[in-house]
């Protein structure tokens, strides 16, 4: 049976949407955009001493606290004294951080904050009554777990609220005293991002120092029980 010339080119153009329609559609399902917030590591240092700067800095408090790293320096501009006063009255033997040392610079702007992790564990026997006041007194929370009191041990736990500043490596890194060895340190930053699925690939960030932030030496650190508990 003969198909007429005009239905004939009515089916093809019908047959040519159709493909045009499903070349359409792979297409946006194989390259879709996928908008995401993701975390983004802008620098993975490694502390390598602690300190103090030997010379004011603009808008740095007296009681600072200087993590010296291997690519950068890190600046504690609040929490330093709070952690001052834990190791001064602690016997770091029994004080070990739990967490990485891992701080977040949301805007990327050369400042980050983060929380400082902590666990005092000792023989029940031997925390004192004004171990207890003043774990009360610095907001300490009881973290004795079930090993723990098979062993008669008791421990506590408290995070210490850090905010700090990145600033460039210390001038005298090798004349600090330095932990027996390195501690891994991070910084990162959230963004908001399209990722495209046909490559997957996303723009990397480079860290942004803080805006005023110079090169500066660090001396040693009037107390040393923070190696301790590092190491």
């Amino acid at each position: 049976m003969k198909i007429p010339f005009n239905i004939a080119m009515l089916l093809c153009s019908v047959l040519l949407l159709n493909a045009c329609a499903t070349k359409e559609l792979l297409e946006k399902e194989t390259s879709y955009t996928h908008t995401q917030t993701v975390s983004k590591t802008l620098v993975a240092d490694n502390v390598v001493a602690f300190g103090k700067p030997a010379q004011a800095l603009p808008n740095v408090p007296n009681d600072a606290i200087v993590i010296v790293g291997d690519k950068q320096s890190y600046v504690l501009t609040q929490g330093g004294g709070q952690l001052a006063t834990l190791l001064n009255r602690l016997d770091p033997t029994y004080l070990r951080v739990t967490q990485p040392l891992k701080f977040l610079s949301e805007k990327n702007d050369g400042q980050f904050e983060g929380e400082l992790a902590l666990r005092y564990s000792r023989l029940q026997a031997d925390v004192s009554k004004n171990d207890i006041q003043f774990f009360l007194q610095n907001n300490v929370r009881e973290c004795t777990s079930d090993s723990d009191k098979r062993m008669n041990v008791q421990s506590f736990c408290f995070d210490i609220d850090l905010i700090g500043a990145i600033y460039p490596p210390v001038n005298n890194r090798s004349s600090l005293k330095a932990l027996s060895k390195s501690y891994p340190i991070e910084i990162y930053t959230k963004v908001t991002e399209e990722q495209h699925r046909h490559d997957g690939k996303t723009a990397a960030k480079k860290v942004v120092l803080f805006p005023f932030a110079v090169a500066f030496d660090v001396i040693t650190l009037p107390f040393q029980a923070i190696y301790q508990i590092f190491d």
